[in-house]
């Protein structure tokens, strides 16, 4: 299949993909995806661990059925998680461990098939690149000049993808009609919500693990129009924005996106989608940074979820040591740190005092005080204090990162500079 890969198959569609899904190393290897990832049990109860108490035995039968053309998924759970920032929840489909088993094999022959042709300027959920490779790109475009942005939002995409479209792409490639039942299969999973069940007539649920590569499977002919057109996108999954040197530029962009967008089902939210001029105030998000000015920062939504997640390791009413209670918090504002380092260093002075406010007002509390952390507070339990129990400070952590990234550029000019300079005359190795 390697081989294939690098020098093509015959009329570039694949005919025998199914024994690649069922041969024992790649649902091992799909069994050991499942258990590092986590993640609650779906209808059955199992849990990933109690799976692979009888592995081998549990992989037969997945073969087996296979095989034979029996496997059936089985149903989804549905659970309700909150949406960062808001009031409302967002759906998260759950499918057995047997199930995200054999999605995560599938992925594993699929993937490389439709990766070799995906378009440069999509990052979402792809192998070798994330985040931080779509914040980078988009910073570089804003920089030579792209500073008018298409800020589009999709509305309700995973839910409203449809299937026979989303079919007729991967039978662009895939020739191997076992394979193709079972994707539909996939998407036609029964739902279990509560009390209530359904089958969905399109969309593809959200939390199955085969779901970001059918995403991206529908998203890549927009990505390459988008391309042939000269635009430049910047995409992650269903969230992407376009960068443009002008308003007009910007504007005849949003234009083709809306146009392919009416053509293939989906719609553009007409709230959230706009054109954006980044050089003045207002700015746009993207992937939980906020751009304006030439400046980044940790948008709103980011900003608030990290601090929803302190308030609840910081109520004044915890009976948990300090220490503990510091411990519990460097843990959040560390993995905090390291996704959102690059933003503007105004942000994280503000955060560590917010952060030391609530510190200080459980200490109040301890004290038979009321109230939040204030006045006098602040001399009874200076930073020093703070940092003598070894809070971790992003003030601090943000300074010697951009001392580190410094000293990078330098040692990178120097090197530059050294590889450049002319060899003068009596120079040599023997010299």
């Amino acid at each position: 299949m390697l081989t294939a890969l690098e020098t093509g198959v015959k009329g570039g569609r694949w005919y025998s993909l199914m024994d690649k899904v069922w041969s024992r190393e790649n649902l091992r290897a799909a069994y050991a995806r499942v258990r590092s990832n986590g993640g609650s049990a779906g209808v059955d109860r199992q849990t990933a661990a109690k799976f692979g108490e009888g592995l081998e035995d549990n992989l037969d039968c997945i073969t087996l059925a296979l095989q034979q053309g029996l496997y059936r998924p089985q149903m989804i759970k549905r659970a309700w998680i909150p949406k960062p920032g808001k009031k409302e929840k967002r759906p998260l489909g759950i499918p057995t461990v047997r199930d995200r088993v054999v999605q995560t094999a599938m992925r594993n022959v699929l993937e490389p098939i439709f990766e070799k042709g995906f378009a440069e300027h999509s990052y979402g959920f792809r192998p070798g690149r994330g985040c931080k490779d779509a914040l980078r790109r988009v910073d570089a475009l804003l920089k030579s000049g792209h500073t008018w942005v298409v800020d589009a939002d999709i509305k309700s995409f995973f839910d409203t993808i449809d299937h026979d479209r989303l079919m007729e792409r991967m039978e662009r490639k895939i020739s191997d009609q076992s394979t193709l039942s079972l994707v539909k299969q996939m998407l036609k999973q029964r739902v279990l919500d509560t009390a209530k069940e359904w089958a969905p007539e399109e969309g593809t649920p959200q939390g199955a693990v085969i779901s970001p590569l059918l995403s991206n499977i529908y998203l890549d002919p927009l990505d390459h129009e988008m391309a042939e057109a000269g635009f430049a996108m910047v995409r992650y999954a269903d969230d992407f924005v376009v960068l443009c040197r002008s308003e007009a530029e910007a504007r005849a962009a949003l234009e083709a996106v809306r146009r392919w967008m009416e053509a293939e089902g989906l719609s553009l939210h007409p709230d959230k989608t706009r054109v954006v001029d980044a050089t003045i105030k207002g700015g746009f998000d993207f992937l939980g940074y906020h751009f304006e000015r030439g400046m980044r920062w940790p948008g709103g939504k980011s900003e608030k979820k990290l601090k929803d997640a302190i308030r609840r390791k910081t109520r004044r009413t915890s009976g948990h040591s300090l220490q503990a209670i510091i411990a519990d918090v460097n843990r959040t504002t560390k993995g905090w740190f390291e996704y959102f380092k690059h933003g503007h260093k105004t942000t994280f002075g503000r955060l560590d005092g917010w952060v030391r406010m609530r510190l200080r007002s459980i200490l109040r509390k301890r004290h038979h005080g009321k109230g939040r952390g204030r006045g006098l507070d602040h001399q009874r339990w200076p930073n020093s204090f703070f940092a003598k129990q070894e809070l971790f400070s992003l003030t601090a952590a943000h300074a010697a990162a951009c001392q580190s990234s410094r000293k990078q550029t330098t040692n990178r000019r120097a090197g530059c500079e050294r590889t450049a300079r002319p060899v003068r005359r009596g120079e040599g190795p023997g010299n």
